[in-house]
């Protein structure tokens, strides 16, 4: 099913070609050989900062929320967007998971796509009020009204059922018919489609249904780790990703790289690669994960800081 979506089979093609970024081997069975002896537990879903209403309302708030999950990172010296609610300040996509989820308190109808068709500017600003300014958002903007009216005369539960409980069908239906969720550059002459944000859309839904319902999927192993920031800098830290002395030089001088440049998408296609690999290196210890499972494992190891940690790689992107 995982050539549906085509993800890992470019993420590998781009790895094997790739001169900026290398995979270490050695180094991630070594890991894989040390996981199995001491395992980690996978984070499970995080109640405490997503919201739930029926189940219409949940898919809604999902589908809006992952169309907005993009681009936390400030430049040197900004002040970071931040959340403060319920006594507690949050940043990035869980400051971002609680602002919609204050707005839908408030009894904004967030989940309601003839409402988001129309949203403002200033109305998405207002929702995602908080200490500094979120970037990029006047794309949030667009990406919500797109949501709203691109879904048509179908509710969020309809357009979720017609991909007969398949999860990379869905994440493929998503970025066929929300342009903003489709996440492909070109490589070498080769599009690659990573779909990050479509593919973290099923799985997120999976999670706040509890794996049943309008959440329940026969084939989430199909899916693969979502290509991100963090991950990379995880992976590069523990010495499974090798950076080129030029591209290390500039991540490290958090030099911003372009969006879809070879440097960009041999970082994120060796990612997603890398974190199969080590998926597969799992299994041969006995330790049997799917790719969404360690991708979570691996985005929690990455919101503290690491030994060795380098900067992450700076994109201006809606794509993550």
């Amino acid at each position: 099913m995982s050539s549906l979506l085509g993800v890992l089979e470019a993420s590998q093609w781009v790895a094997d070609r790739a001169s900026q970024v290398r995979i270490d081997e050695a180094r991630l069975e070594q890991l894989a050989a040390q996981w199995a002896q001491t395992p980690f537990e996978v984070p499970g879903w995080d109640n405490e900062i997503h919201w739930s209403g029926t189940p219409e309302e949940t898919a809604g708030y999902i589908m809006l929320l992952d169309a907005l999950n993009f681009c936390f990172w400030v430049d040197p010296g900004q002040p970071r967007w931040q959340v403060e609610h319920r006594g507690k300040r949050w940043n990035g996509y869980k400051a971002l998971s609680v602002a919609l989820g204050r707005a839908l308190e408030e009894g904004t109808p967030l989940a309601s796509a003839s409402f988001l068709a129309e949203l403002s500017d200033e109305q998405m600003a207002h929702i995602l009020r908080g200490e500094g300014e979120i970037p990029l958002l006047e794309r949030r903007g667009e990406h919500a009204r797109q949501l709203g009216r691109n879904l048509g005369s179908s509710s969020w539960l309809e357009f979720i059922a017609s991909a007969q409980g398949s999860a990379p069908g869905l994440a493929r239906l998503i970025a066929d018919t929300f342009p903003c969720f489709h996440d492909v550059s070109e490589y070498q002459g080769r599009l690659v489609p990573l779909f990050k944000r479509a593919q973290i859309t099923v799985v997120d839904l999976a999670g706040s249904f509890g794996f049943a319902g309008p959440g329940a999927f026969h084939d989430l192993h199909a899916l693969t780790a979502f290509a991100d920031y963090k991950i990379p800098q995880v992976l590069r830290a523990w010495g499974v990703l090798v950076y080129a002395p030029a591209l290390a030089d500039r991540v490290d001088g958090m030099e911003p790289l372009v969006a879809g440049c070879e440097e960009e998408v041999e970082i994120r296609a060796g990612m997603v690669w890398a974190t199969e690999l080590l998926r597969r290196a799992l299994a041969r210890h006995g330790m049997k994960l799917e790719a969404y499972q360690l991708d979570w494992f691996l985005w929690n190891v990455g919101q503290s800081t690491l030994p060795d940690e380098k900067p992450f790689h700076r994109v201006r992107t809606v794509f993550y």
